[in-house]
């Protein structure tokens, strides 16, 4: 049968119950391809969120600066080894409400879209036996010696999760009747805004807030209990 009906899913804190980006940068520090005073570029981010002074996005966003700062001349062969492995260690570490409802859409014949700003690499890999019909996530330039340049792909694409959507809606034939999409941050708002069942998982207080004004689902999952705001 013919997929026609679209739903859309945010990746990190969304169904990964935690961020892939932040694992693959530990991952590579412990493997010798980072250094270890990479760190030392978002660790003040970190103690702020955790200690509820700052906000996550802030931390997410250290952690990329990050990334790309040290990304330029590893092997990508190195590097995809690294996600895989990251990947197998984390695969089951996911929200059960999300984990359940990828499975029902999937069974009910939707087309199942993953965005993240994660690398493609480790959410192509961690994607892989959910179910996804399509997979976009950051994507890194190499080189003819299989090594990081340093410059990020289509990041005016990947930036904005409503052009990705169009983009799929268009190229696959797809309708929004019926369309459902899930996010936690205010970078889904613009997604969340074009689908007929937006859904807020977990959401921080931007995104709740225009919930909130939106009259959308928000379901929040705390240790194994699940409700709905």
């Amino acid at each position: 049968m013919k997929k026609n009906k679209i739903a859309i899913f945010d990746i990190d804190g969304t169904i990964f119950r935690s961020s892939l980006l932040i694992e693959l940068v530990e991952a590579l520090v412990v493997e010798g391809l980072f250094p270890e005073n990479i760190r030392d570029t978002y660790i003040r981010a970190y103690k702020d969120w955790f200690n509820r002074r700052g906000s996550y996005e802030d931390y997410i966003s250290a952690v990329v600066v990050a990334f790309e700062k040290n990304i330029k001349g590893i092997n990508n062969n190195a590097f995809i080894e690294i996600a895989k492995q990251v990947v197998a260690d984390n695969k089951d570490r996911v929200y059960r409400y999300t984990r359940d409802l990828i499975k029902k859409l999937d069974k009910d014949n939707y087309y199942l879209l993953a965005i993240s700003h994660s690398p493609k690499a480790i959410v192509q890999d961690f994607c892989r036996d959910w179910g996804f019909d399509k997979v976009y996530g950051r994507d890194y330039e190499v080189d003819e010696n299989n090594e990081f340049t340093g410059e990020t792909l289509y990041l005016e694409l990947i930036s904005d999760k409503s052009k990705i959507l169009k983009r799929v809606i268009e190229k696959e034939n797809l309708v929004l009747t019926g369309s459902v999409g899930v996010g936690d941050s205010e970078g889904d708002i613009t997604l969340l805004q074009m689908v007929e069942r937006p859904i807020c998982f977990n959401p921080n207080a931007k995104l709740y807030s225009q919930a909130k004004l939106s009259g959308w689902e928000v379901v929040i999952e705390r240790k194994d209990v699940i409700y709905e705001i």
